[in-house]
């Protein structure tokens, strides 16, 4: 089987899973898992990660990991492979710890960040281990919500920022967020593609041209490659005023949906183009994709000049 993909740059945000072998538990007491939060501890002091949110279950973990200085192998080898050795020294025993190599998705933050930590603290409820996301220990829901005090290695700012410039309303607002999921709420990692990639098809198109268009015999690549984006801000302008030259407001929405989606702009290029703030960006998009899910019309409309621009 080949070997996972590994992108790594500075800044690279990742969501980050690994199992234990043959589903069996990797924490089977209290120090386990504190050992292991040293260990998140200790690779921010060593090399300079920044984990943003973790969860650790019984025979899994999750994190939601940044790296600055674009190293995430060796930050991985630090953590996976010192709790490894604490793990098999304590209990006299020797072989894997962990199955196979730990899944590494890359991630747009900015679209995101908010999702996936959600997804993440809530993953003891959908396990029935708790009742409520503040009841389990092990992850990093209470000291988000302000039930705990954070530890100093955890960065909780990036993901807080998006709800408010007080600690304590954004809190209260991540809370409101969290609790606000229902079983319908959509799983932020069935949108990755090609098991390497979670982002809009314009942050799949950078990607993809930066890091994987050589790369052939990687068997996660097709799928990248198909839904890569195809089109530019210039010829999205020409097609929607083409198309909505009768509906100004519309046509401003549908451009900036396009953008968002399909020109690997940042949300800042966006957001400047349109007088809008980076957040708004990517909560105007969120909210026009909603409203086409609702309204077959506009959907048609916008799927002709997305047929249009060959997308």
């Amino acid at each position: 089987m080949a070997r996972p993909v590994r992108i790594e740059y500075p800044g690279a945000f990742y969501h980050i899973t690994a199992r234990g072998n043959e589903r069996k538990d990797i924490f089977k007491s209290r120090r386990d898992r504190e050992q292991f939060l040293s260990y998140l501890e200790s690779a921010t002091e060593r090399y300079g990660a920044a984990i943003h949110t973790y969860c650790l279950m019984s025979n899994h973990y999750h994190l939601l990991l940044e790296t600055p200085a674009g190293n995430l192998s060796q930050i991985m080898r630090h953590i996976n492979g010192a709790y490894t050795t604490y793990f098999n020294t304590k209990r006299r025993r020797a072989g894997h710890l962990l199955q196979g190599r730990y899944k590494a998705i890359l991630v747009e933050a900015d679209e995101y960040a908010k999702e996936l930590s959600r997804y993440m603290h809530l993953n003891p409820v959908r396990a029935a281990a708790v009742e409520k996301p503040e009841e389990y220990q092990w992850s990093s829901y209470s000291e988000y919500i302000g039930k705990r005090k954070p530890p100093d290695w955890l960065h909780r700012d990036f993901i807080l920022a998006y709800f408010g410039g007080k600690e304590r309303k954004a809190q209260r607002e991540y809370q409101d967020f969290v609790e606000a999921a229902t079983v319908d709420t959509a799983n932020p990692l069935s949108e990755v593609v090609g098991s390497l990639l979670l982002g809009n098809e314009g942050f799949v198109q950078t990607i993809t041209e930066k890091y994987l268009k050589e790369r052939k015999d990687d068997r996660n690549l097709p799928s990248v490659r198909k839904l890569a984006a195809r089109t530019t801000p210039e010829k999205i302008e020409r097609v929607v005023e083409r198309e909505l030259q009768k509906d100004a407001a519309l046509a401003r929405k549908v451009k900036l949906y396009l953008y968002h989606r399909y020109t690997g702009q940042s949300l800042k290029e966006i957001g400047m183009r349109f007088g809008m703030k980076e957040s708004g960006v990517s909560q105007a998009s969120r909210r026009f994709s909603e409203k086409m899910d609702s309204d077959s019309g506009l959907r048609k409309k916008v799927n002709g000049i997305k047929a249009v621009l060959g997308l």
